[in-house]
């Protein structure tokens, strides 16, 4: 433990200080940031843990669309290549179609956007992801873009 200059009293774990309160005594975690997201110049993104990615559309292709009322996702099974289309987005502005950041098979597909498919718009890296997949090529990771790429990338095709 060390004694900070605000008289507190906060615990060294792995270089990251942690304030010792009544209420929170755990280690501090940093949060969940989008630097672990990859983009595709199509605006899909792709967060991997433990060989599962989890896909979703980015904050500007889901303002570009508008409010979401239709989301058409793959079975569980299906089988895809890297920038495979594997579903839809429909709003009342347009339709988009989705394609696959990377090679694998769909694992799971977000069951609340049947019924629910504003959640894209309302917490696009969060609730409104759309599929995960296993991942059979790794190294595709490669070809994406961490967030400060895609914010260029995003600004080029502004201008």
């Amino acid at each position: 433990y060390v004694n900070t200059a605000h008289g507190e009293r906060r615990m060294k774990s792995a270089s990251l200080y942690c304030s010792l309160s009544y209420c929170c005594r755990r280690p501090w975690r940093p949060p969940l940031l989008r630097e672990a997201l990859k983009f595709t110049d199509k605006h899909e993104w792709i967060r991997v843990e433990d060989g599962i990615g989890t896909v979703g559309i980015s904050n500007f292709a889901q303002e570009a669309l508008g409010d979401v009322v239709y989301c058409g996702l793959p079975e569980v099974g299906t089988q895809l290549a890297q920038q495979d289309e594997f579903g839809a987005l429909e709003s009342v502005k347009a339709a988009s179609e989705l394609y696959s950041p990377l090679t694998g098979e769909v694992v799971e597909i977000n069951t609340l956007l049947a019924d629910n498919p504003g959640l894209v718009n309302k917490s696009c890296y969060k609730d409104g992801w759309l599929m995960k997949m296993s991942i059979s090529k790794p190294a595709e990771l490669d070809s994406l873009m961490d967030e400060a790429a895609y914010e260029r990338y995003i600004h080029s095709i502004e201008d």
